[in-house]
């Protein structure tokens, strides 16, 4: 435990007294069996101010425990001198008798040593084998006799005690000041406590107003040096005089850091008795003339003496312990400088640490606040020298770099190739190579200052890197292996700097530059093993080039440097490293070229005049220039035609279609472009418009700008059928049509689907009355992309017939039909091969139809039934004739009744109405006849109607379904479920259907034979 002034811990635990002073620790243990246990509690409650020499003759002299005399003596600091000289003095005397066994130990060994050491020659290893055999005779006894040792230690620090006491109170009485215990001390010091004056120390001097600079206790505790120092700086020279002559022994060593403290104002002639004296015959400062209170020391304050490799070690852990504790690199690196001073070897390179760790902590420029840059040497020794370059220049600016690497990074460099050369290595690359490995990790700023410190025009002395080719192979790996973007104009600089080569090349020298450059941007693409391409790596490939490689290389970065200007200038910067990659790539150049035509206005949008896009257009003709390096351009591999076409397209994708006009037909610049590849451009523009619309409508929005697109060119059979796709778009977007429930459909879905028929069934199947508007729907088809399919016409005429049929509009289904009918007869000229198989898919649709509404049980128009049966018949193949035919005889039955029964009411016979029927030019029998004869009649014996007796109904059914299925919409679902569901024919009247008990085999042969001969003209009968 350490010692504290007073007698609190005594209070605190009797029986242990310590004791805290800034150069003296120690525990004192003792046992209270022989105090008398009410001296222990006098003393302990006196205070110091209550005690005077009485006390201390009627309390501490009877007893007999010199230990715990000594203790409570070492424990009292007292403000008044006499009864401070007593107390000090009963300790010293109570320590005489372990002083007595101490040096009779020493004695004992000494002589032992001296015995064993008498047969032979004494020397330095008998010396110290003789210390160290003390040493362990008196460390035995210690350990014995625990209170000697504790006595010693009491008796060293009452001895210091006294002769402090004495030089109190001799400065004191130069000064005729009386030390007085009953005054307070105060905090503030005057600056001239002492006077002058001399005399012989006593206890006692003449009264004086004045109070001293420095109470007793504080001296007494206080260290010498910086008393010492503080005298110095308050220019008291008579007091410092008297301190350094009685204590010059231990002050001597800090006398230039006393003298630094005196104040520059001070005169010499007042402290010439403190100022080095110079010695004429040795040539050398004379020693200063000390007169201590003891001549020589007591033997409790004999050191004992450590060998120089024990020194060293606690130079060092006394070293490390500063820097680590206190952070104060210079007092740690005085340390060191003192025991250099003494010749103490070991330590020049903890000097030299201590010395580059200042320059670190001191020299540097300071962190930022709340920056961590707590530095102790064990950090320091653990870092590489990579990272203490770092660390010196971490905090550096542009304005600083070239200054600090100068002052602090070269002469750490030089250090490291001295301790390479001392160690037998030699590396005299070392500081170069450190050099280049914080430049090529260093921000793009700093490194144009240090080129800048660099240029080949400065001496040689003063450039930071003094090899031209280094500097163009430090240039070219950092712009390469930097990612910045914006930083053009720093990397301009680092290129204005380098060294320029006149060297004349032969076309041999010159292939083999530009495929060492080319190799280049296989070098820098990523891959799986490395995925970016460091500023070191591509140290590594210019490192064996020669200087005819190097100055192609610096060529080629200033073509790309005004490259990557001109890109940043339209807001679409790449890397540099990029020019190297897309150098071999067209796909690359060209998307570039297009991001840079699409995106040039920025987030600004700056491109508002044509100016501005003529700007444009010719600096994308420079990056594609094929001049002086050339093939070196951002957009080398992309002809004119490329630049102007990819420029156009992003001048179109901006909207501005005034300015693409006007740019078309400007003098200033000249588009060479042919009409056709406008028009491709504008239709490309224009798509894309359109598949990034939201909305079908083309009045606004995107739809707006692709229809408004399309006005650039002359109108054209492509440019129309697009504007036409557009407005058909906005139609069908009119109708609501939704691609899943809640999300209207959208441009693009329209653009992508396959069949765009089924968006016009959506539309009729959707709208009620859509129907009725044939000529809309029809005029849609045609915009859809149909125009001219003839086919597309008949499917859609067969789907307003069939929505006009399940709306039960009979009337505009047959409308539609014939309208049908008329079409597919145009198609089916003579012109027009029969197995055409358009002609042949528009006939199926349009029969089936004709079919399906012919036999619709709701549609009350038997001859219009007829007409259509009789289409039906003309128009389907042959093998569905029979099944057709049956169809048409039951509703001619009908047809025939109802004549009948008209004609009886008339007096008129059927005879004359198959007459009147034959006559009629809308009758399909004539041509239905005509087919027939060229037509081969089946074999009805193995015919479904004779073999398996199904209704006739149901194979024209199966007929219109095969048919119907092609078609993009249900068929005849509404008008059939009128129906009996047992009534196959699908007739009104079941009862006409067949005859109870009549075979079915010859009802079909009746029924067929008189369809047949009904359609050659024969007889009803």
């Amino acid at each position: 435990m350490p010692f504290l002034y007073g007698n609190h811990v005594l209070k605190a635990h009797l029986g242990r007294i310590t004791e805290d002073t800034p150069e003296h620790q120690g525990v004192v243990v003792f046992s209270m069996n022989d105090i008398p246990l009410d001296i222990c509690t006098q003393w302990l409650a006196l205070s110091d101010a209550d005690l005077t020499q009485d006390t201390i003759e009627q309390l501490l002299k009877p007893v007999t425990d010199d230990l715990w005399v000594a203790a409570a003596c070492v424990d009292r600091i007292l403000e008044d001198a006499t009864v401070q000289r007593s107390i000090v003095e009963l300790g010293i005397d109570r320590t005489e008798s372990a002083l007595t066994r101490c040096r009779d130990v020493y004695a004992d060994t000494t002589h032992e040593a001296e015995d064993d050491d008498a047969a032979e020659q004494r020397n330095g290893d008998a010396r110290q084998s003789e210390a160290q055999g003390w040493s362990a005779s008196l460390l035995s006894h210690f350990r014995a006799q625990s209170a000697d040792a504790q006595l010693c230690r009491i008796r060293s620090v009452l001895l210091d005690r006294l002769d402090r006491l004495n030089t109190y109170v001799a400065v004191c009485k130069e000064a005729s000041i009386q030390p007085d215990a009953d005054d307070l001390v105060d905090d503030e010091w005057e600056d001239d406590p002492w006077a002058e004056g001399s005399g012989e120390p006593s206890t006692s001097t003449s009264a004086t107003s004045r109070e001293p600079l420095i109470p007793l206790s504080t001296f007494l505790t206080t260290d010498l040096l910086h008393a010492a120092c503080l005298l110095a700086s308050l220019e008291q020279f008579t007091a410092l005089r008297i301190l350094m002559e009685r204590h010059g022994t231990r002050l001597c060593p800090y006398r230039f850091l006393i003298l630094d403290s005196v104040p520059e104002h001070a005169l010499a002639v007042d402290f010439r008795d403190i100022l080095p004296v110079y010695d004429p015959a040795e040539d050398r400062e004379k020693t200063l003339e000390t007169n201590p209170w003891r001549v020589e020391p007591d033997f409790s304050e004999l050191p004992e003496p450590l060998p120089s490799s024990e020194l060293v070690k606690w130079y060092q852990v006394r070293i490390d312990l500063i820097v680590s504790s206190t952070g104060m690199i210079d007092a740690a690196f005085s340390l060191v400088q003192h025991a250099a001073s003494q010749g103490l070897p070991g330590l020049d390179e903890m000097g030299e640490e201590l010395s580059l760790l200042s320059r670190l902590v001191y020299d540097t420029h300071p962190p930022p606040q709340g920056a961590d840059d707590d530095w102790t040497l064990a950090r320091w020794k653990a870092m590489d020298p990579s990272e203490i370059v770092r660390a010196y220049l971490a905090y550096s600016t542009s304005e600083t770099i070239a200054q600090d690497i100068s002052r602090l990074v070269m002469p750490y460099l030089f250090v490291l190739e001295s301790r390479a050369e001392r160690a037998g290595r030699p590396d005299p690359t070392l500081p170069k190579r450190l050099l280049y490995e914080y430049i090529l990790n260093a921000p793009l700023e700093l490194v144009a200052t240090i080129f800048e410190a660099s240029k080949p025009t400065l001496p040689p002395a003063q450039r930071l890197i003094r090899d031209d080719e280094d500097m163009a192979r430090l240039a070219l790996a950092c712009l390469y292996g930097s990612d910045s973007l914006n930083e053009w104009p720093i990397m301009s600089r680092v290129f204005e700097c380098l060294p320029a080569w006149d060297t004349a090349e032969d076309d041999e020298d010159a292939d083999e530059a530009d495929t060492t450059i080319a190799s280049l941007g296989t070098f820098v693409a990523p891959s799986t093993s490395r995925p970016r391409c460091t500023s070191a790596d591509l140290m590594l490939f210019f490192h064996p080039l020669p200087s005819s490689s190097l100055s192609r290389a610096l060529d080629v970065l200033d073509v790309h440097l005004e490259s990557g200007e001109i890109l940043a200038r339209w807001s679409v910067p790449a890397p540099l490293r990029w020019f190297l990659q897309s150098n071999r790539n067209i796909a690359e150049q060209r998307s570039w070229a297009n991001r840079m035509a699409r995106r040039a206005g920025g987030s600004q949008d700056r491109l508002d005049t044509q100016e501005d896009w003529e700007w444009l257009l010719e600096d994308m003709l420079k990056l594609s220039d094929e001049g002086d390096s050339g093939s070196w351009s951002a957009f080398c591999l992309l002809s004119k035609d490329d630049i102007i076409r990819i420029f156009f397209s992003g001048l179109l994708s901006t909207g501005k279609f005034d300015i693409a006009k006007n740019l078309l037909q400007s003098h200033n610049i000249h588009l060479s472009l042919d009409p056709r590849v406008i028009e491709d451009i504008c239709l490309t523009c224009s798509q894309e418009f359109y598949d990034n619309a939201t909305s079908g409508n083309y009045h606004f929005g995107d739809m707006k700008l692709a229809y408004d697109c399309l006005d650039i060119p002359p109108p054209s059979e492509r440019i129309i059928k697009e504007k036409e796709f557009i407005e058909a778009t906005s139609r069908l977007c009119s109708f609501n049509l939704m691609s899943r429930p809640g999300m209207p459909i959208t441009p693009l879905e329209i653009r992508l689907t396959k069949d765009r028929l089924t968006l016009v069934s959506r539309v009729l199947s959707s709208n009620n009355d859509a129907y009725k508007h044939a000529q809309v729907i029809l005029d849609l088809v045609n915009k859809l992309g149909f125009r001219e399919d003839v086919v597309a016409r008949v499917k859609t005429l067969a789907m307003l017939a069939e929505t006009a049929l399940q709306a039960e509009d009979f009337a505009r289904a047959y409308e539609t039909c014939e309208n049908m009918i008329d079409t597919v007869h145009e198609l089916r000229s003579p012109t027009q091969a029969a197995t055409d198989p358009a002609v042949e898919e528009a006939s199926e649709v349009c029969w089936v139809a004709c079919f399906s509404l012919g036999r619709h049980p709701e549609f009350d128009d038997v001859q219009k039934k007829l007409i259509l049966q009789g289409r039906a018949l003309e128009l389907c193949p042959p093998e569905k004739l029979v099944d057709i035919l049956a169809i048409w005889h039951r509703i001619e039955e009908e047809d025939v009744q109802e004549r009948r029964e008209r004609l009886a009411s008339t007096g008129h016979g059927p005879r004359a109405s198959q007459t009147q029927r034959a006559g009629s030019s809308k009758d399909p029998v004539a041509s239905l006849a005509a087919r027939l004869q060229h037509l081969r009649m089946p074999d009805i014996t193995n015919s479904p109607l004779v073999n398996h007796a199904p209704d006739a109904a149901a194979f024209a059914n199966k007929a219109f379904s095969h048919v119907a299925a092609n078609f993009p919409f249900s068929v005849g679902t509404r008008g059939r479920s009128l129906a009996d569901d047992h009534d196959p024919w699908g007739s009104r009247e079941t009862s006409r259907s067949r005859v109870d008990g009549v075979d079915v085999s010859a009802q079909a042969s009746k029924v067929l034979q008189a369809g047949i001969g009904w359609l050659l003209g024969a007889d009803d009968d």
